[in-house]
Parts: C-alpha cells; sequence; structure tokens
C-alpha cells in the first residue's frame, strides 16, 4: 500500500481549499470560542420554519482533515434553507493523525472536547446577535467526527436535540475497530454505553432524535456501522423500524436510500456512490468532501426542523393590519388579526403618551377578534393633547404572544416645528463591539433618520416605533463614545453622547506575553503552550479582576491559559458585556443584567439566565427509590443496585454483569508487544490491540506495561487497583 494510500486508511480523511460561493449570510474563520483555537462560523439570514430563532448545527471534521475543507462542502446552501448556523471547530486534543480523540481518555462533560463542544454550543446559544433556539441545537460529524458526535451526544443529551454521525464507527471501540474488521456493538450495549455516558442526564435521551449514514462505495471504514448505530440508536429511543425505503433525490444523478423508524426518531442514509466522504451535493469539492450524492447537511435541516422533539410548534399569531386614527381627542383603533394553526383569542391593545419623558401609558384593552374575518375594534379614553402610540399583541388559543405592532397618532393641533427627542441613550459592549440604543420622539412625525457616529464609522440606526439600535464591531480600544443625532424633514436635529469602554486586549506570542507580564515561566507558560502549541503561535489575552485592586491575564477561549494574580495595571479594561457592574470572569449571567447575582440554587448560575432558578427536580426515571444522579441503572428499575463487579453499572442494564476477563499486566518492550499480539506497527509505532492506545516507538528500546481488562483488549498502563 502506497503512502497515500496508508494515509487515507489511518487518517480516514483529507481535503483541499478552494473558493466557495456568496450567499446571503456570511463566513467568520478561525473564530476562538467555547475552548477552541478555531471555528468557522456561518450565520444565515433566514430563521428556521420552527421554534424560535435559527437552529445551529456543529459539524466535526474527521482525522488529517482541516477544517477549510467544509468551506467548499456546500454547508452555507442548508444554513440559509433551514435558517440554520453553522459550526465547523478544529478539534484541540487530536489522536492519531489529528483524529477526534473518541478511543481515549474519559468520556464525560468536564474532559476535553466533550467540554468543549458543550461550551461551544452553550456561548453561540446564549449570544443574542445570532438568534439560536436553545431546542434546536444538533451535532454532526465524519469518521472520527462521526464517532465523537456519537459519544458528545450521549455525554450531553440535554444540549443536542439532535445527532448525525457519518461514516463513523460505533459508540465506544477501540481506534482498530475503525479500520479494519467491524467491531461488533450490540444494541444493547450501545444504550448502555449512551445511558452510562449520559449519567443523571439520560432521561433526555427521550427527546433526543439521530440520523445515521454512510457511503456505498466507502473502502475505508467498514459500512457495517450504519445498520449498527442506527439500531444501537433505536433500542435507546425505544422505537421500531419502519418498512421500505424511500429514494432522496438532490437531481437525478445524486441520491440515497432512507430508512426510517418511528415518529422519525431515527433515519439511515446509504449514499448512492459515495466513498468515504462528507456528503455535500452538488458543487461540493475537494478530498474526502464530495458532489455526487446528496446534500446531508441540506437533509439534516429539513429532517431536524420537521421530527425536533423540543420545539414548540404553535406558529406565533400576527397583527395583519392596524389603523389608529384621531377624532375629537379619541383614537379609533381597527386591524386584522390571524393566526396559522390554531385561532386568535384576543387582542391586547395599549397606549402610551410618547412626547412626555418617561412615557406614559394610558390606556389599555384586551379585545375580542372576529372568528371568521379576525377583525378587530375598540375606542381610547378622552385624551389630552399629545402624541400617542398605539400597540396591539395577538394572543393566539394556546398562550402564544405575537410580535407589537405599533403606529404614532397625534391627538390635538399640530405643534411648532420641533426637533427630534433623543432619550435613554445606553450602549452594550460584547468584546470589540458596542451597540448604541435609545428612544427617539419627534412630536411633528416626520422623523427622517437617526445616525450614531462611532470612532472609526457611522451607522444608520434601525427604528422600530419609538426605539432605535445601531451596532460597530472592530473599535479601539480603551475609552470610547458615540454620538447619536436624528434628524427630521425640516433638518432640525438633536444630538446625544454616550461613553463607554471597549477591552481590546493584547496580542502577540509567548515572549511578548511574559515580556509585558501577563504571564510567567513559572506561572501560565505551559498552560498557555497546551492550548495553543508552538512557540510561533499569537494569542490574545485580556485582564479580569481577581479581588481587590488584583488581576489576571486570561487568554480568549483558554480559561486554562491564565497568568499569576497581581496588581492590576493602569491599561487593562476589564469587560461587561452586559453593563451591570460585575466584570464577564465573575458575573454568573454575563450577558443578562443582574447586578445582585442572586443565584438561589447555588448552580453558579444567575436566577436571571437560569430556567431553573430555584434548583431543578432530581428525577427518579425508572420508579425504583434511587435518584437518577445515584442510581446504577437510572432507566431500568433495580431497588437492589445489584453490581456484581463493582464497575458502576448495575447488573441489569449491565452487558457483562460477572465482569470481564482478569485483569492482567504485561511489561515489555514495544517490539514483543507486536510480536506477541498485545499490539500492532502502525508507521513506526506501536498501537495497543484493542484501545488503541499508543504506546511509543516501535522497537526493543522502548518498554511499557500494558494492562488486558478484557480478552483481546489492551490498554496502556496497570490494571485497576481492585
Amino acid at each position: 500500500m502506497n503512502n497515500k494510500n496508508i494515509l487515507a486508511r489511518l487518517a480516514f480523511l483529507g481535503a483541499a481549499v478552494s473558493s466557495f460561493p456568496t450567499f446571503a449570510g456570511s463566513w467568520q474563520q478561525d473564530v476562538k470560542i467555547g475552548g477552541f483555537n478555531d471555528v468557522h462560523i456561518y450565520t444565515p439570514d433566514s430563521v428556521s420554519s420552527v421554534g424560535e430563532g435559527k437552529a445551529l448545527l456543529i459539524v466535526l471534521h474527521g482525522c488529517v482533515q482541516p477544517i477549510d475543507n467544509y468551506l467548499t462542502a456546500n454547508l452555507e446552501l442548508a444554513a440559509e434553507n433551514h435558517g440554520m448556523v453553522i459550526a465547523v471547530p478544529d478539534a484541540m486534543n487530536k489522536a492519531g493523525y489529528n483524529c477526534w480523540s473518541y478511543w481515549q481518555g474519559a468520556i464525560s462533560r468536564s474532559s476535553g472536547d466533550y467540554k468543549n463542544l458543550i461550551d461551544l454550543a452553550n456561548t453561540l446559544k446564549n449570544d443574542a446577535t445570532r438568534n439560536i433556539d436553545p431546542n434546536q441545537v444538533y451535532l454532526a460529524g465524519l469518521s472520527s467526527g462521526g464517532a465523537f458526535t456519537q459519544q458528545a451526544g450521549c455525554v450531553a443529551p440535554d444540549v443536542f436535540a439532535g445527532v448525525a454521525p457519518s461514516a463513523g464507527p460505533s459508540l465506544g471501540t477501540s481506534s482498530n475497530g475503525a479500520l479494519n474488521n467491524c467491531e461488533i456493538v450490540t444494541p444493547t450495549t450501545y444504550k448502555n454505553r449512551c445511558e452510562s455516558y449520559a449519567g443523571s442526564y439520560a432521561s433526555d435521551l427521550d427527546s433526543q432524535i439521530a440520523v445515521v449514514g454512510h457511503g456505498t462505495a466507502d473502502a475505508t471504514v467498514d459500512t457495517c456501522y450504519n445498520q449498527q448505530n442506527a439500531n444501537g440508536y433505536a433500542n435507546i429511543y425505544g422505537v421500531s423500524q419502519l418498512s421500505g425505503t424511500t429514494t432522496i433525490n438532490d437531481d437525478i444523478s445524486r441520491s440515497a436510500q432512507q430508512t426510517l423508524w418511528q415518529e422519525g426518531r431515527v433515519a439511515m442514509l446509504w449514499f448512492d456512490g459515495l466513498d468515504h466522504s462528507w456528503s455535500g451535493g452538488q458543487g461540493a469539492s475537494g478530498d474526502y468532501i464530495a458532489g455526487n450524492s446528496i446534500n446531508f447537511a441540506d437533509y439534516l435541516g429539513a429532517h431536524f426542523a420537521q421530527y425536533n422533539r423540543r420545539v414548540d410548534r404553535n406558529q406565533k399569531p400576527q397583527v395583519d393590519s392596524l389603523s389608529a386614527v384621531e377624532n375629537s381627542g379619541v383614537i379609533s383603533v381597527s386591524g386584522v388579526a390571524s393566526d396559522t394553526d390554531g385561532s386568535v383569542s384576543s387582542v391586547s391593545l395599549t397606549i402610551q403618551q410618547v412626547d412626555v419623558s418617561p412615557s406614559q401609558q394610558v390606556d389599555s384593552d384586551a379585545v375580542s377578534v372576529s372568528a371568521q374575518t379576525g377583525e378587530f375594534s375598540d375606542q381610547s379614553i378622552a385624551l389630552t393633547d399629545g402624541l400617542y402610540q398605539v400597540s396591539a399583541v395577538v394572543v393566539d388559543n394556546q398562550g402564544a404572544l405575537s410580535s407589537a405592532v405599533s403606529s404614532v397618532v397625534r391627538v390635538g393641533p399640530e405643534p411648532a416645528a420641533t426637533a427630534p427627542s433623543l432619550s435613554q441613550v445606553t450602549a452594550t459592549v460584547a468584546g470589540q463591539c458596542a451597540t448604541v440604543s435609545g428612544s427617539v420622539v419627534d412630536i411633528n412625525q416626520d422623523l427622517m433618520e437617526v445616525k450614531v457616529a462611532f470612532a472609526t464609522t457611522t451607522q444608520t440606526a434601525q427604528i422600530s416605533g419609538t426605539q432605535f439600535s445601531a451596532e460597530a464591531c472592530d473599535l479601539p480600544g480603551g475609552n470610547n463614545s458615540a454620538v447619536v443625532t436624528a434628524t427630521d424633514a425640516a433638518q432640525l436635529q438633536s444630538q446625544e453622547t454616550v461613553n463607554f469602554t471597549i477591552d481590546a486586549g493584547q496580542t502577540g506570542d509567548y515572549n511578548f506575553h511574559i515580556n509585558e507580564g501577563h504571564i510567567s515561566w513559572g506561572e501560565g507558560y505551559s498552560s498557555c503552550y497546551l492550548a495553543f502549541g508552538t512557540s510561533t503561535s499569537t494569542f490574545t489575552m485580556r485582564e479580569y479582576p481577581a479581588g481587590t485592586n488584583q488581576c489576571n491575564w486570561v487568554a480568549d477561549g483558554e480559561p486554562s491559559c491564565k497568568g499569576p494574580t497581581q496588581a492590576c495595571s493602569q491599561t487593562g479594561q476589564t469587560p461587561d458585556a452586559d453593563n451591570d457592574g460585575v466584570s464577564d470572569a465573575l458575573d454568573n449571567c454575563p450577558l443578562d443584567a443582574n447586578s445582585d447575582q442572586a443565584d438561589n440554587d447555588g448552580d453558579g448560575l444567575g436566577n436571571v439566565c437560569d430556567s431553573t432558578p430555584d434548583g431543578e427536580p432530581t428525577a427518579d426515571s425508572d420508579s425504583d427509590g434511587y435518584t437518577d444522579d445515584v442510581d446504577n441503572c437510572p432507566n431500568v428499575a433495580n431497588p437492589e443496585q445489584l453490581d456484581n463487579d463493582n464497575d458502576g453499572i448495575g447488573n441489569v442494564c449491565d452487558a457483562t454483569p460477572d465482569g470481564d476477563a482478569q485483569c492482567s499486566e504485561v511489561t515489555a518492550s514495544n517490539y514483543a508487544h507486536v510480536s506477541a499480539g498485545r499490539a500492532t506497527y502502525q508507521l513506526g509505532y506501536a498501537i495497543a490491540v484493542g484501545s488503541g492506545d499508543n504506546l511509543g516507538l516501535y522497537n526493543v528500546f522502548v518498554t511499557t506495561t500494558v494492562a488486558e481488562t478484557s480478552a483481546g483488549y489492551f490498554e496502556l498502563g496497570s490494571c485497576p487497583v481492585q
């Protein structure tokens, strides 16, 4: 086998970068976020057809595959078609040939890239500018990324509403299983492994869905895993396979065969004619990014939207039209409301006088709606002269509220020409971006525009009713100001200035940060090196408070890269994204203002951004008297909690309740391990059979200890202490 084929079979993946088409949304490349140094993020202009806001699909690369390859995989098309933000992270804790390390390391929410993926998902969905629905967060991956997708989906089923491994070995298999014979994982073992990874979150598997896919021409990873993975998920979810298959077509030459399980909980795809590649549909290109089958991401966007079990599928009602007319000091209001998937219950009307500061609500009413036409009407109380804003909000039969629709109307004679009035002008800072917002009222009702002049750019504000907002990014660090100018048709103007502080951080390599005192050789350097790699790497650090007049410098996206506690610098700034007076580093709700930092349940998440501020009830899913957090079989009743082999999995859900083979240790040279069949030779290294652990160089001079923890399964290290 030539070197190219060896690399292909060992690493599964690789690709080249080429140009990609332009869409309405945009790519952000090499973003440091959620514990990852490099993430490509595409944010579409569209929103999901279900739920609230946009969906999020995180796509995991394969071994030796740069994330740049996915810039030519037609992900933009799927993003725009389904209102789906797409994030492609570069694995931080790689194994083998830059693979996602699914076969080694602890499998838990607090470990390695499992933690990073959770952090990435949470950071993105908490970013208000991306408008991501937390009930529509999905995870997909190819090959090693597919295997890691399965395990991360089990570790955090509360985070990932849907998972989609493609050409990935089964849950809990070794690295050898990807390239050699199929490692059999029965549905029972698959279910037990997944639930053990989930721990106290296993009940969230009840609302998760899965799609598995594999190319029919894949000669790298055994195609046995496609049906095996589908059967495993079906057993977890408790659903049965439906009869028959359906051909899915992008066009006449690109197709896949689809098999479904009950309620769409599991879907299995065979990509017709596809080799070991991500299936990108027409126009997709590059090594291991193929265009000869369907666009898998586009399929996922549609399937997940159709079968997601967590979104509220009640469509919001809407105000189709609103009219407000004044006559003799009384405002007559009329309009039409509708609800596409139910009925309108009522319309809530409010009237505010807006030419006073602060504005004052002067009237409100809930009015009925014609069941036949959706029409509604009402009259206000007698009003004094002034400018009034009438707002209507529709309530449907399930209690959902529409967006407010407003109309401004004058009572009394037109006043003399007067400049617009600005009030409540504030600036909200996030990183090096600032959003300036406030209220603008023009009593002559001839407002033309509101502009906000930042240090580097002037933006025309978006205006909704009497509210305006404008954003600018890449602002200079330090003290900033923005000037807001409101102009009417008579060219009368008013201005307000708002001040804010931008922390631009400081960027450089290790020597720069050491010289600047951000880190030292004794504290910070080693952690930063592990986080960022080579000595020429550059990274950004910012100063955060650590007590009275004390600070630490911390790297963006890598909290482990932190310098010593020291006196705060004169130039360091303290990011406070929600402007509540508590720095982001200490804020238990950094994106929601809560100066009191109230945290009723003590879980580290402030009440204002905690869906269960008074604590989450502890579940007992199988009603056996043991809560899920301590139950060794949380989904199968076992009040005796028997665990013969003391492996933490109760007998009733343990495939080997009496334990695997007796563990034995062998200390020998790597040459001897390979000769005895305890390891295999791969490109100069000895790789443990079963676990895939790298024992080091293959020669007689390197001596290691391996433990046979079950028949034919070897791990680097000693047997666990009994």
